[in-house]
């Protein structure tokens, strides 16, 4: 079976987006909580892989790490869970599209970033702090990899969400054009360990890895929210205007238009 190509996909997307802001207030709060602690179990591994790696093998230690963040987001999309990151750009094509309202993808994007909070947290307190999984040999990795995220200026920080999310996005996107598992998860693979080599800002992700600090006494909730105001922003954009709004203008737009026009047609008759 044939995998769906560019404008099947951009349909899909829409299908996706129209479901997502559908889902009941529980189903919301536990794909919520799971989509949040699958990416922290990702950046767990991460952690555990290239924060012992000796000095002189260099980047290759940070390709070892970028090499199993994956797991969280094909966790999420293959076994089920809502990332908000995935979200910005799904519910977004679906509003471009006419099928979804402001005010639902807002209450959607909202709602999905506090449980994916609740969820990276609790991996970040009862893995990392409390197991001791991000501390002992791995603190320095930990609060290293956190204080770089918070050191980033407001503009440093958005731009870097913005790569962050046209990546992770794009991964969302080729996966849903795949119909099988393999071809799913190697749509996911690629883009997400290439937004890790190259440093790129991830709203949930930060929301492990920085209270996985803050929890072993480093760093400060302040830090924390003056950093999450614009990566999330800026992912925002990288999902909903790099990916959505670019793909519904190239495959959607003139069939949108079309629907309009035959639908003040009928009213007018």
């Amino acid at each position: 079976m044939s995998d769906y190509y560019p404008k099947e996909i951009a349909e899909v997307a829409i299908k996706k987006g129209m479901e997502k802001v559908q889902l009941s207030k529980v189903s919301v709060a536990i794909l919520g909580f799971l989509g949040g602690a699958f990416i922290a179990l990702g950046y767990l591994a991460y952690i555990r892989i290239s924060g012992t790696v000796p000095p002189e093998w260099g980047s290759f230690g940070t390709f070892l790490g970028a090499a199993v963040f994956p797991i969280g987001l094909i966790c999420i999309l293959i076994g089920g869970g809502e990332l908000l990151t995935g979200n910005m750009m799904a519910v977004s094509i679906a509003y471009f599209a006419k099928k979804v309202r402001f005010s639902a993808l807002l209450k959607n994007w909202l709602l999905i970033a506090f449980f994916n909070m609740i969820g990276a947290m609790f991996v970040a307190y009862f893995f990392g702090h409390f197991v001791g999984l991000t501390e002992g040999a791995f603190l320095e990795k930990t609060v290293h990899t956190a204080e770089a995220k918070v050191d980033a200026s407001f503009w440093v920080a958005f731009v870097s969400g913005i790569g962050c999310n046209w990546l992770v996005a794009m991964a969302v996107w080729l996966c849903y054009g795949a119909k099988d598992y393999l071809g799913k998860i190697l749509a996911i693979w690629f883009p997400i360990m290439t937004f890790v080599l190259i440093g790129f800002q991830h709203v949930v992700a930060n929301m492990f890895v920085i209270p996985a600090a803050i929890f072993a006494g480093y760093l400060t909730w302040g830090d924390f929210i003056l950093n999450i105001i614009p990566v999330f922003l800026g992912n925002a954009v990288g999902g909903a205007i790099f990916v959505s709004l670019f793909y519904y203008l190239a495959y959607m737009k003139e069939e949108v238009n079309k629907e309009d026009s035959v639908m003040m047609t009928k009213k007018i008759s």
